[in-house]
C-alpha cells in the first residue's frame, strides 16, 4: 500500500513526515536544506510509493497569512510542476513548532535535542500529518 508523507516547509529547513503503509500512523523520517527538499522528494518517490503529500500551510492565528505562507506557495507550485501525478494537499500547520517542543518535552527528549530545529521540524511534520489523517477519519 502506498504511504502519505507530509512537509513542514521552512526558509532554511524542511522536516519530512511519512506514514507506514497501511496509512495509521505517522512517523518522523528526516529533515532537508529546503533547498534539496525536490530532490530528495524524487529520490524518495522512486524507493517509495506515496499516494499524496500534504504540506503545511502556514497562518496566523486569525486565518491571515505569515512570513512563511510565500514560501510554501513557492515551495507547492514547484511541486505542482514536478510532480504532476502526485496529490497535493494543504493541511493548517499552526501551533505545530510549539506543539513538536511541548511533545518532546513529554517524551522526555533532552535539551541537546529539542535545541535542534531540524529535530523539532520533522516533529512538526509528524503532527500535521497525523492531524491531516484525523481529518480524513
Amino acid at each position: 500500500m502506498a504511504r502519505i508523507l507530509a512537509v513542514d516547509y521552512g526558509g532554511k529547513r524542511t522536516g519530512i513526515a511519512v506514514t507506514d503503509p497501511l496509512c495509521i500512523i505517522a512517523s518522523p523520517l528526516t529533515t532537508v536544506a529546503s533547498s534539496q527538499l525536490m530532490d530528495f522528494l524524487k529520490d524518495y518517490f522512486s524507493k517509495e510509493d506515496v499516494q499524496e503529500v500534504v504540506f503545511g500551510w502556514p497562518t496566523k492565528p486569525d486565518g491571515s497569512d505569515t512570513n512563511a505562507t510565500q514560501l510554501v506557495v513557492k515551495a507547492t507550485d514547484q511541486f505542482k510542476k514536478l510532480f504532476p501525478d502526485k496529490p497535493l494537499f494543504l493541511h493548517d500547520e499552526r501551533f505545530t513548532s510549539k506543539m513538536a517542543l511541548d511533545s518532546m518535552i513529554v517524551a522526555g527528549s533532552k535539551k541537546k535535542d529539542r535545541r535542534d530545529k531540524g529535530n523539532i521540524d520533522k516533529v512538526s511534520a509528524t503532527i500535521i500529518l497525523q492531524s491531516y489523517l484525523a481529518s480524513k477519519a
